[in-house]
């Protein structure tokens, strides 16, 4: 960075991303943040899902964390509530199927049954 201008607009950016975490939208996506899910990548799964509302400029989302869901062998686990369809939990999530999760399900309102492993019931 070598002008104000640029870190204006680094600022700006950072803010953007930000705001996409506590936006108080009717759909909400929830990312188990346990020490078995954060060693299974679950800060990946976090980073990759701000970048992917942000880079379709999704901002209706609310996005937050919760401690371990009790099924460390399904880690990461990511629970998707919207208004149209029942709660899903889908397991085993990567950066690249989270970003299929976005455009499949939130996007499109469509389960996305390869990583589902609970439909219609919170766990």
């Amino acid at each position: 960075m070598k002008t104000r201008e640029e870190l204006q607009a680094l600022r700006e950016r950072a803010k953007a991303a930000l705001a996409v975490r506590d936006s108080q939208g009717a759909t909400r996506v929830v990312i188990a943040m346990g020490t078995c899910g954060i060693a299974a990548g679950a800060r990946e799964v976090l980073k990759a899902l701000i970048e992917e509302l942000a880079l379709r400029g999704i901002t209706d989302v609310t996005i937050s964390q919760t401690a371990c869901k009790g099924l460390c062998d399904r880690e990461p686990i990511v629970e998707v509530h919207t208004a149209t369809l029942p709660v899903v939990i889908y397991g085993r999530v990567d950066a690249q199927a989270l970003r299929r999760i976005v455009a499949e399900h939130i996007v499109n309102g469509q389960v996305v049954s390869d990583y589902a492993i609970s439909i219609g019931a919170e766990a």
